[in-house]
């Protein structure tokens, strides 16, 4: 099911009687959802994107704008009667009926027609619980579960509806990092297999890059980039994007060009083309620097500790225009020869290096 945004707006009043301004949480929202695709929502908390999947539930009601499943207008559609799979944080099953009991509860409610017998909805509940392969637990109640059990019975009671659209409000900030892992290798391969199109809410940027055929990456109510996870990670639009995706986080600088070169201090790091001279920020991935022996070494740095990860190693550095603490490095741990004293040289990988105006943080393309 195509799932079409249009200048999708949500305003709440302002309860502050000292500041009357209202909060524009979704702001003027334009987006296609491709039928069967898994998007991504992404952002730090209070960017509008739980706000963002409840106008696209029903759960509240845009203040202006339209939503369209498919070519239905859904917008004053109430959500019983959208026909979305809608997954909670913190699961929401009923803790004194069994996994088998609430995979069913959506479908006791059918009237008239869509009326289903026992048989019919059991047989239903057993699909979607083998979906989620949890048919072996369907008579345990849900205290008998772990944590990512627990979660993809919330998954099995969605998805047993056969609904238009699946919605997961952060469905992982509830279980512990290992749990995460797997349960989100299962949402992938569930989405997958039902070709459901989906929209998945999280803070959480390794998450969404993991599983999303497309991320939607917001502040402020707005997007700030729509893209392929990968696409959004290398080409970010500007500042904010750059920083908020990539683990370790990206390494700015104060920075400017000048007489047509990228300076950090007094260091030339290369030189650009068709760029005024100015004061800038310079972004530079963690894995944009390099030790190898034939670069060319362009940036000195000051060397705290070095922490080995086995393949890799992250070179832990300082600098004195560096905009945080320290600098994180990851380097090939073959190369730690180069690596001695109390400073360290570094060659930079162009295409990880990133340029923004010192204002807005807009990306200034080179």
């Amino acid at each position: 099911m195509k799932v079409t945004l249009k200048n999708l707006t949500k305003i709440f009043p302002s309860r502050n009687k000292k500041q009357k301004a209202d909060v524009i949480a979704v702001n003027d929202f334009n987006f296609e959802i491709p039928d069967g695709e898994l998007i991504g929502l992404l952002g730090p908390s209070g960017c509008g994107k739980s706000t963002a999947l409840n106008l696209l539930s029903g759960l509240l009601k845009p203040t202006s704008g339209r939503i369209y499943f498919g070519e239905d207008d859904v917008t004053d559609i109430p959500a019983e009667h959208r026909g979305v799979g809608l997954v909670f944080q913190n699961y929401a099953l009923y803790p004194h009926l069994t996994v088998r009991q609430n995979i069913t509860f959506p479908l006791e409610n059918r009237k008239g027609k869509e009326k289903l017998s026992k048989e019919k909805m059991n047989e239903m509940a057993e699909e979607a619980a083998k979906l989620v392969q949890l048919e072996n637990l369907l008579d345990r109640k849900p205290s008998e579960l772990s944590g990512g059990q627990q979660q993809r019975v919330a998954i099995a009671r969605a998805l047993v509806k056969q609904p238009r659209i699946l919605l997961l409000d952060e469905p992982l900030s509830n279980l512990d990092a290992r749990l995460r892992l797997q349960t989100r290798e299962e949402i992938r391969r569930i989405q997958r297999q039902t070709k459901v199109t989906t929209v998945f809410v999280t803070h959480d940027q390794e998450e969404a890059m993991s599983i999303s055929d497309k991320i939607v990456v917001m502040k402020d109510g707005i997007i700030q980039q729509i893209d392929k996870p990968q696409s959004v990670y290398d080409d970010p639009v500007n500042l904010f994007v750059a920083k908020f995706l990539g683990t370790p986080p990206i390494n700015c600088f104060d920075g400017c060009i000048k007489d047509g070169s990228l300076y950090i201090g007094e260091e030339k790091l290369f030189a650009l083309s068709g760029v005024e001279d100015k004061e800038v920020t310079v972004a530079i991935r963690p894995e944009g620097f390099s030790l190898d022996e034939d670069d060319e070494k362009l940036f000195t740095c000051g060397l705290e500790r070095i922490e080995v990860m086995g393949r890799d190693v992250s070179i832990v550095a300082t600098h004195e225009r560096c905009a945080s603490s320290v600098i994180r490095a990851i380097v090939d741990a073959d190369n730690l020869a180069f690596v001695n004293g109390s400073t360290v040289k570094f060659g930079l990988k162009r295409h990880k290096v990133f340029i923004f105006e010192k204002e807005n943080g807009e990306r200034i393309r080179f």
